[in-house]
């Protein structure tokens, strides 16, 4: 009923009273359109160890780096997160990365491109160029966040920014280990610390005071240094004497089972399993008589000689 104001004035109150209700009238409710999902993406992540790194916070910032690039755009539908793998490792090699190539070949895969946190995380070196041709064959994109988007083959731009952060990856690896290294040289010719593994036939074990590392030392952990055992270190220098008085290798080895010297592996029988122990042999002596730690010098890996 539509309203007719009066010559006298507008009667709003009484028009509003004469309306009939609507409490009766059925509602029609409208329908809600769904939203459109856009582009389906399998998520791909890595961390390279266990120890010392926690997957759930691994996963929650490479997924939240890929959630951005693909904002508005697209949704993760599918995971695949290697844990313990180095970037090294090619994909083939990578258990979650191997059944993520796999799943490419798949029709009803159920995603139709992939997007990675961070390209170091993922790739080392050459390893995308590789994958690149598998990729474009079954029609997946790869989505980075280096890129803010999808790879395009076609841009040379694109292919030069990839060739650089695939250099990147490598050398972080490589800095990673040189640092590494030469710290653990260090400790070893500076401080006499052991820094690992079975000490050496002719040696033990022996604590060197609370662990440098504050952390460590609250867990109650100890640094370790070798010392010559008394039950084999007499053997060992024997071996030395007789090696400069000109003795053959042989025949030192020859002498030492004469004489019933329990060998290495009969001394330590965990340090070789898979030997019975039952005598010395001239490539033992030989190794005896090599390793530069006998001579009074720290070392810690082959480079170090």
């Amino acid at each position: 009923m539509q309203y007719t104001p009066e010559l006298d004035g507008p009667d709003l109150l009484g028009w509003w009273i004469r309306q009939p209700t609507r409490r009766g009238r059925p509602r029609t409710r409208r329908q809600a359109t769904p939203k459109p999902l856009g582009i389906r993406f399998a998520f791909y992540g890595r961390m390279s160890t266990r120890e010392f790194q926690d997957r759930l916070s691994s996963v929650r910032w490479q997924r939240d780096f890929a959630e951005d690039v693909i904002d508005g755009r697209g949704m993760i539908v599918a995971e695949f997160f290697d844990v313990g793998e180095s970037r090294q490792v090619p994909w083939p090699r990578r258990p979650q990365a191997a059944r993520l190539l796999a799943a490419l070949a798949d029709p009803g895969r159920g995603f139709d491109a992939v997007v990675v946190g961070e390209f170091e995380q993922a790739f080392y070196g050459n390893q995308f160029r590789d994958l690149a041709p598998l990729f474009n064959l079954y029609g997946v994109q790869l989505w980075l966040p280096e890129l803010n988007g999808p790879v395009d083959a076609s841009n040379e731009f694109h292919l030069s920014l990839l060739a650089l952060l695939g250099v990147h990856s490598k050398r972080e690896v490589q800095r990673s280990r040189f640092r590494a290294k030469a710290a653990m040289r260090a400790q070893v010719v500076e401080q006499g610390r052991h820094l690992g593994g079975r000490p050496p036939y002719g040696y033990r074990l022996a604590d060197a005071g609370p662990h440098p590392n504050r952390a460590h030392a609250k867990w109650g952990r100890m640094a370790h240094r070798l010392e010559p055992d008394p039950s084999t270190a007499p053997h060992v220098q024997w071996m030395f004497a007789q090696r400069l008085a000109g003795r053959s290798v042989a025949g030192i080895a020859r002498d030492l089972n004469d004489r019933h010297v329990p060998c290495p592996s009969r001394v330590d029988p965990g340090r070789n399993p898979h030997r019975n122990g039952t005598g010395w042999t001239l490539r033992t002596v030989a190794a005896i008589l090599a390793n530069p730690r006998y001579t009074g010098r720290q070392v810690w890996n082959p480079a170090a000689h």
